[in-house]
């Protein structure tokens, strides 16, 4: 039984390769999201309070929470409200997702106590916190309280405060291929690595009206695919509501912070000690980020706050630099989060080890990702690869396009390392910033760089975040979502590990080919026009929301074949029946990129690995073996860095 374009979203070429059509209107075909099974009974029953789903990857997932005062406390920019600097780094705060050791969860915490502590979704003062969405989205602060009370003001992280960090290889396989029976089991070390592994290192980004746990399910499944993830939370005026706090004397004091770093607080913030930092509209125009915007964007506010966030996350990375050398006890004295400062909880740190952190991450090659104004600053951190030496390839998640810089003039201050872009079909429809996204890409591969810009078919703008997780009615029936909410992450997840696997060498890689499900999500062919299946008729729409014509009827009725088509034995899926993929390199072009790049010291023997097929001791030497007729006879390398199908 085979099944229409009209429901699969594709259509078969003359050469028999399937490929997306635009102006269908119907709602695509998609896989199931990977498995995640329930932990709780509140799992099983999915009301009172929203909750969000556990982490399909092999390792069990921990979390810490961090606030240090910032080595340089200073002002960025001149721009002042009420007399008072705008702009003011003095502290800086993440929450930091990891693999967690076996056990994580059961008997008694690091700290002794009965009962192990999961950081809340909402952040600390929850009130405080909803009432800052609130003001964010224009809603009057009792409406804005009462949703979050009815849904999500009790919603917990899933990751475990504290938890000691994994030290174990995963085995091979992760949940979705090899059953929830893998997760949490040991594997053997690969051929020539340490018996404990070294985690590789991601800092991210996140966007507008955002905070450090609005992504967790992002963060979280990047960890427990064995990644080390710094979320940090932006004190810039982009986030809805955040607090700064400030030691009570000394050191890190409101007082202290004057005298060095000449900023400066109110009376009432001095009587408080500490700072209430709320969204910031720009003056002239609160609607700069509308695709419909007339006035234009505030460049001089965009782009200062910009500068800010790339100081908060130089500032994240020397802390994460001194846990990794040893010096987490130091870090721990230092941390502002812990009992009497607001927004902590009681357990603060209390009972971590800090020596099984030490040489448990890389820091010499680090990833950067980040969501939509996030991702604005995930360009202009590629685009200072002198300033920040450290990082190796960037993830840009429905960028915001309109406040990057136009390009310098110096060709060192262009985008010179691997960039993957990945588009919610609404932000595609956003015709003004797919352009700007697509000069991004064209400016990679000018510069010899990979860059990868695809679209998850049928999703929205906050689908790579927690919000869709936890209102996904809302976002079904409202914002017209078409993709599973899980399946979106998973999308996103899976792009994104199989990009870092081809662009990245050393720092981690191991981990990614270990634990990482291929679904081939790179062997989708490059649309010759961007395809306007659901594109809205209004523009007030576009950005926000989905158009589907007798919506009822289509979801009901993809439902039923989508459903028929997994009971089907031997059904296949094709990547273009999920993505749409708008830009990618040339094999040649990757190659020559892996070559130059490659490490001088990865010599594992990839041979050895399962399901690898490649050994590194003669990668180069397979490399230009090459075949004139078919790029499918690039020796070493996988079918996806071919754009090949196995």
């Amino acid at each position: 039984m085979s099944f229409p374009a009209q429901i699969t979203g594709v259509r078969t070429n003359e050469s028999g390769r399937r490929s997306a059509i635009g102006g269908t209107g119907k709602v695509p075909n998609a896989k199931k999201p990977k498995s995640r099974p329930p932990t709780s009974i509140r799992d099983k029953i999915g009301f009172l309070q929203s909750h969000l789903p556990t982490y399909s990857g092999p390792y069990s997932v921990g979390c810490m929470e961090f606030e240090l005062p910032a080595e340089r406390p200073r002002t960025i920019s001149h721009i002042k409200r009420n007399g008072i600097h705008l702009l003011q780094l003095e502290t800086v705060l993440f929450t930091l997702y990891y693999p967690s050791a076996f056990g994580a969860g059961t008997g008694k915490d690091p700290a002794g106590n009965k009962k192990w502590s999961r950081e809340t979704w909402l952040p600390r003062p929850r009130l405080q916190s909803a009432k800052g969405y609130g003001r964010f989205a224009g809603l009057s602060e009792f409406i804005s309280v009462g949703m979050f009370a009815g849904t999500c003001m009790l919603t917990k992280l899933r990751a475990f405060r504290n938890a000691p960090p994994a030290m174990h290889w995963p085995p091979n396989g992760n949940v979705h291929s090899g059953g929830s029976k893998v997760k949490n089991e040991q594997g053997s070390p690969p051929l020539g690595r340490e018996k404990e592994p070294e985690f590789p290192l991601l800092i991210f980004s996140h966007g507008l009206g955002g905070t450090r746990t609005a992504y967790s399910s992002m963060c979280g499944e990047f960890a427990s695919y064995g990644f080390v993830v710094c979320a940090v939370e932006h004190r810039d005026g982009s986030g809805a509501r955040t607090f700064v706090n400030h030691a009570k004397e000394g050191e890190g004091s409101m007082e202290e912070r004057e005298e060095r770093g000449h900023v400066n607080h109110t009376k009432g913030e001095k009587m408080r000690r500490y700072d209430k930092i709320d969204y910031i509209f720009p003056q002239d125009n609160p609607m700069d980020t509308s695709p419909t915007n007339e006035k234009g964007v505030d460049h001089e506010l965009r782009h200062a706050q910009i500068e800010m966030r790339m100081s908060e996350i130089e500032e994240a990375y020397r802390i994460l630099r001194d846990i990794r050398d040893g010096k987490g006890e130091s870090v721990a004295r230092g941390n502002l989060r812990k009992h009497g400062y607001i927004g902590s909880s009681s357990r603060g740190l209390e009972g971590v080890d800090w020596s099984s952190w030490t040489n448990r991450f890389h820091i010499d090659k680090i990833t950067i990702a980040g969501h939509s104004f996030g991702a604005a600053t995930v360009v202009e951190i590629l685009r200072n690869t002198d300033r920040f030496q450290n990082v190796q390839a960037g993830i840009i998640y429905d960028i915001w396009g309109a406040p990057i810089k136009p390009p310098k003039e110096d060709p060192r201050h262009r985008i010179h390392l691997p960039i993957l872009g990945i588009n919610s079909e609404a932000f595609m429809y956003w015709q003004a910033n797919f352009d700007a996204v697509m000069s991004l890409m064209k400016e990679a591969k000018e510069q010899g760089a990979p860059a990868f810009l695809c679209t998850v078919r049928g999703s929205i703008h906050v689908s790579q975040s927690d919000f869709s997780l936890l209102f996904p009615h809302l976002c079904s029936f409202a914002l017209k979502a078409t993709v599973n909410p899980k399946r979106a992450i998973d999308l996103n997840i899976s792009a994104s590990l199989e990009f870092l696997r081809d662009v990245t060498e050393g720092a981690g890689k191991s981990i990614i080919e270990r634990c990482l499900t291929d679904e081939g999500l790179f062997q989708t062919e490059v649309l010759e026009v961007v395809p306007d299946e659901h594109k809205p008729t209004k523009a007030e729409w576009v950005g926000g929301k989905l158009e589907i014509p007798h919506d009822t009827r289509k979801r009901l009725r993809g439902k039923f074949q989508r459903k028929m088509k997994r009971k089907r034995k031997g059904a296949i899926y094709e990547p273009g029946d999920e993505i749409w993929m708008h830009f990618k390199p040339d094999p040649a072009e990757l190659v020559n990129w892996r070559v130059k790049h490659a490490s001088s010291d990865h010599v594992v023997d990839r041979e050895n690995e399962a399901g690898s097929g490649r050994s590194s001791d003669n990668e180069k030497e397979a490399i230009v073996k090459t075949s004139e007729d078919s790029p499918e006879t690039w020796l070493g390398f996988p079918p996806s860095m071919c754009g090949t199908s196995s």
